[in-house]
């Protein structure tokens, strides 16, 4: 098998690409800049599309380039949209003409859902949408292009929509990498203390190997036109977070509450279902919270 990752150089494109190469898939990485291991693409550029498709003829798509800050999307929307929405129509649209029968993997996001309230407890795929931030409109917007593209063309196209993932090589903005990158610092004496916001919300999280891995299966078994959540089906709350990570520091670490971050959560509780993923590939999550927490703590005392 041959796999194209597009985005190849962010968070998950490392981990993936180890994934991939350990279950012997030849791998071809695709990001704006060229180097020594990554070929050149920009995804708002269709006859660069082209050209790489046609020299690197692979079996596999999968796309996790563009615009993934969800601040960013309220200050440039038109932007989001342009890379997450047309960069993805760009890539089918070329995928069509160049050979119609690789499968796509579209990287979508659990933000599509939009506030959740009580079923936050239990999402499972079939859940409306309902996406409430520029960010989460481009990637539901990609994902009904997929979707029309898999009718209208009879195209092999998965969708994915992740949740919260931690482990090493996240940056800061998520609360895993958040509270590990803080307690380093302290650690490293850069900071008196740490400030959190609210405590009290409960999400799933994933380890980003994990997820990787169910990236590869949906390649070798998802069905075409199904989405997909990855999720580990476990909640845990801020608090108990951040209790974990205090407790593997290897110094007294201070928390202070900032005011400032005490934004309520419109969904208290959000739990994804990979009971569909499961079925359709036989994907488990094998690397629990603690694993993660300490992946990421390890990850942050080398940067700091």
């Amino acid at each position: 098998m041959k796999a194209l990752i597009i985005g190849s150089s962010g968070f998950i494109g490392s981990h993936l690409i180890a994934e991939l190469k350990a279950n012997g898939y030849e791998v071809v990485c695709c990001d704006l800049k060229e180097t020594e291991d990554t070929v050149a693409m920009d995804i708002m550029n269709p006859e660069m599309i082209r050209s790489v498709l046609e020299k690197h003829q692979s079996d596999v798509i999968i796309n996790m380039a563009g615009q993934a800050n969800v601040g960013l999307s309220w200050k440039k929307p038109q932007l989001t949209v342009q890379l997450n929405t047309i960069g993805l129509i760009n890539i089918l649209e070329t995928v069509h003409v160049v050979n119609p029968k690789i499968r796509v993997i579209a990287v979508g996001s659990s933000d599509e859902y939009g506030h959740l309230k009580e079923i936050g407890v239990n999402v499972t795929e079939d859940i409306p949408v309902k996406p409430i931030t520029p960010y989460a409109i481009s990637k539901q917007a990609q994902e009904l292009f997929a979707q029309l593209y898999v009718r209208s063309y009879g195209m092999d196209i998965c969708m994915i929509r992740l949740f919260n993932l931690g482990g090493p090589g996240q940056a800061k903005g998520y609360i895993i990498s958040d509270f590990s990158s803080g307690i380093a610092e302290v650690e490293a004496g850069k900071k008196e203390y740490m400030s959190v916001g609210n405590l009290e919300s409960a999400r799933d999280f994933t380890h980003v190997k994990d997820a990787c891995k169910a990236f590869r299966l949906i390649a070798e078994k998802g069905l075409s036109g199904e989405v997909y959540n990855i999720s580990s089906g476990v909640t845990h709350k801020a608090q108990e977070v951040l209790d974990k990570l205090v407790r593997m520091a290897t110094v007294d670490v201070k928390v202070v509450q900032d005011p400032a971050r005490m934004r309520p959560s419109d969904t208290p509780v959000v739990c994804g279902n990979h009971d569909k993923l499961t079925a359709h590939t036989g994907w488990q999550p094998e690397l629990g919270l603690d694993q993660i927490l300490a992946d990421a703590l390890d990850y942050w005392r080398e940067k700091v």
